[in-house]
């Protein structure tokens, strides 16, 4: 079993910025790939990001590319998310996961953490 505990949300004026971090225990995240996801209300959970198992390869859905950075530190058990340019449309929580392979659907992932709420003010 892994356990994965997001942080780092909170308020943010557009523009700004955020750092979201996902803590795992129970296991070494480093024989799996690792993805972010936000869920707004009344809308379903999306793709934000995902990092193969050693970081070499990464994905990231159309509206965060250029913007948003996933990167993994295999020694700490550690995901994060840098979000630089927030838009309000950003409004979300945001969770983290892990799954055998890389995959933007959802059901491919076996771990979740319990989520993180990101609000960004126009």
């Amino acid at each position: 079993q892994v356990q994965l505990v997001e942080s780092g949300g909170g308020l943010v004026q557009a523009g700004g910025s955020l750092r979201l971090s996902c803590a795992a225990s129970g296991r070494t995240l480093a024989p799996y790939a690792m993805g972010w996801f936000r869920q707004a209300p009344g809308k379903e959970r999306e793709f934000v990001a995902g990092i193969v198992h050693f970081g070499a390869s990464t994905e990231y859905a159309d509206s965060v590319k250029g913007r948003f950075t996933i990167s993994r530190d295999n020694v700490k058990n550690m995901v994060y998310l840098q979000m630089n340019n927030l838009k309000p449309e950003d409004t979300a929580a945001y969770y983290c996961a892990a799954g055998t392979n890389l995959a933007v659907i959802p059901a491919q992932y076996y771990y979740w953490g319990q989520g993180t709420q990101v609000t960004v003010s126009s």
